[in-house]
C-alpha cells in the first residue's frame, strides 16, 4: 500500500517529536466526552462515516463499535500503525491521506453520511481549508453531515498551527451548500493543564 512520507504533510509537523505520548492519551479519550456535542447527529448506523485526521483511532473505533461502518484517513503512518494495531478486531476501512484532498479515496467511493474532522482544521491554511471544505462537500450525501472541532490556541504537539474562525468556516461551508445547524465557541480543552486551548464545535449539513 501506498503511504505518504510525513515530511510532505505540513500539518503533521511535530508530532513525530511526540509519537507514543500522543497515542497513548489519544486512545484514552472517551469519545462520548470529546465529542459529546455531536452525538446528538449521529446518522442512523446504517451510515457511512469518513474521519479524517483520524490519529490514533480511537474516533473510527467509538463508531465502528456503535456499528458504523468506518472509513479512517490518517497521514502519518505512526498513528495509523498503531490504530490498526489497537482495533484490528473492529471492521475498519483505515487508509493513508491527508487534507485538503484525501487523494487515498477510491474514485468510486460511497457518499458518506458523517464526516468527522477533529482537531484538524488548524492544520491548514486558508487556500487548503477552503480545498477540503470543496471536498467535503462532494464526498457527502444529501443530508449528511461534517462535524467539525475547531482549535485556537498556542501550538501543542503539533507546530504548524494557524488560527481558526468559527463563523468563517460556517459561511466557507453555507458557500458549498453546507448548512450550519449547530456553533459552539470557546469551550474549555478536556486535556489537563490546556487552560489557553479553546475550541469550537460545528455541524453543517448538506
Amino acid at each position: 500500500m501506498f503511504r505518504q512520507n510525513m515530511s510532505e504533510i505540513p500539518g503533521t509537523k511535530g508530532y513525530g517529536r511526540f509519537v507514543s505520548c500522543f497515542i497513548e492519551s489519544s486512545q484514552s479519550l472517551s469519545f462520548n466526552e470529546a465529542c459529546k456535542d455531536f452525538i446528538d447527529f449521529l446518522p442512523p448506523i446504517s451510515g457511512l462515516v469518513l474521519d479524517v485526521g483520524a490519529g490514533a483511532g480511537q474516533n473510527s473505533a467509538a463508531l465502528a463499535e456503535l456499528g458504523y461502518s468506518v472509513v479512517a484517513v490518517e497521514p502519518m503512518t505512526e498513528f495509523l500503525d498503531a490504530a490498526r494495531i489497537k482495533y484490528s478486531v473492529l471492521p475498519i476501512t483505515w487508509l493513508n491521506g491527508s487534507l485538503p484532498m484525501i487523494e487515498c479515496l477510491r474514485s468510486d467511493q460511497s457518499k458518506f453520511d458523517l464526516i468527522l474532522v477533529i482537531g484538524v482544521w488548524h492544520h491548514l491554511n486558508e487556500a487548503e481549508g477552503a480545498l477540503a471544505m470543496k471536498r467535503f462537500a462532494s464526498l457527502l450525501n444529501s443530508g449528511g453531515i461534517c462535524a467539525f472541532s475547531l482549535r485556537n490556541g498556542p501550538p501543542g504537539m503539533g507546530t504548524h498551527v494557524y488560527q481558526t474562525d468559527a463563523n468563517h468556516t460556517v459561511k466557507q461551508a453555507k458557500k458549498l451548500g453546507l448548512e450550519c445547524i449547530f456553533m459552539l465557541e470557546d469551550q474549555p480543552s478536556i486535556l489537563k493543564n490546556k487552560d489557553d486551548v479553546k475550541w469550537a464545535r460545528l455541524v453543517s449539513q448538506k
